[in-house]
């Protein structure tokens, strides 16, 4: 087949077009179905603040250990996750309403991952197994994934001369070894269950509408932001506890999906467009060039 102008652009396009709808389904291909996902189910009016959860999980994932889980100071203060905490627990201070709770914070993982969507280059993953995941070999430092997650989770290492994005992975490892979170293997209390998200949200339902006037009536996470991993349930409102009261229903991956869905095909096809364009150009000014009688030809 002779290559000619519009047979290459049209080449061209049929690789685009490839490209991306091969990317979209690998996408796609990679969400975890909902009733297979493994969950965790919190619920606060059951936890001690004891922060066994914080100590296992600086453990398994080699972090400093935290404060001491009989120190009582450490509750003092309202803390975040951070690069040397994958996890925390804070309180919450009762009123004439309402006993003091305590509320562990960690990643949500969330069914469609807002902080996954927006990585240019797959550095943060949602597994089919459920974890979301992260590739140090594969990061370029952008922190768009900061931007994206609605929780405020992954964070910079800023004081690292090799920075990471560091944030709970859901004990990706332990879990394919068929053991559950470092965190919810440890809690004394049954705050923490660990189990199928279909399942946990059933028995979310059970304890919430099945016990009269204990619960709140919301499940924190069946629908936030299309759903998340970690499900809490609660005596006081969940606004009162940390949480966004406001958070959407559809999922942050529905913003950047659209956008991103054309960054293989620049990456991949621009430089063979452009040394396509540099050919054909070359070719013309060549064929030109033969074309035009020369100087002497011209005077005789």
């Amino acid at each position: 087949m002779r290559l000619t102008r519009r047979t290459f652009f049209k080449l061209t396009g049929a690789a685009g077009a490839t490209a991306v709808a091969a990317t979209t389904a690998e996408a796609s291909s990679g969400r975890t179905k909902e009733p297979q996902t493994p969950a965790v189910l919190v619920d606060t009016t059951r936890c001690v603040g004891c922060r066994a959860c914080e100590a296992a999980c600086a453990e398994a994932n080699a972090l400093a250990q935290p404060y001491k889980s009989g120190d009582a100071a450490a509750l003092d203060t309202r803390r975040s996750t951070d690069p040397t905490a994958f996890t925390v627990v804070n309180r919450f201070d009762g009123d004439a309403k309402h006993e003091t709770r305590f509320v562990k914070k960690q990643c949500m993982h969330c069914l469609e991952p807002g902080c996954a969507s927006a990585c240019l280059v797959r550095a943060i993953e949602k597994t089919p197994e459920g974890p979301v995941v992260y590739h140090k070999d594969r990061c370029l430092g952008c922190r768009y994934c900061m931007v994206a997650c609605p929780f405020d989770v992954p964070k910079f290492e800023y004081d690292s001369a090799t920075p990471l994005i560091r944030k709970c992975t859901f004990c990706a490892e332990r879990q394919a070894q068929g053991l559950p979170p470092a965190c919810a293997s440890v809690c004394p209390s049954g705050a923490l269950t660990f189990g199928r998200r279909d399942e946990l949200i059933l028995e979310a339902k059970r304890r919430v509408y099945g016990t009269a006037d204990k619960y709140e009536p919301h499940i924190f996470g069946e629908h936030e932001v299309g759903g998340t991993s970690w499900i809490y349930i609660s005596d006081r409102p969940l606004d009162q506890l940390g949480f966004n009261g406001e958070m959407p229903t559809w999922t942050m991956a529905s913003l950047t999906q659209p956008a991103l869905a054309a960054v293989p095909f620049v990456l991949t096809l621009w430089p063979p467009l452009l040394m396509g364009l540099y050919t054909f150009s070359q070719r013309r000014a060549r064929h030109d060039h033969d074309d035009t009688p020369d100087e002497e030809a011209r005077h005789a």
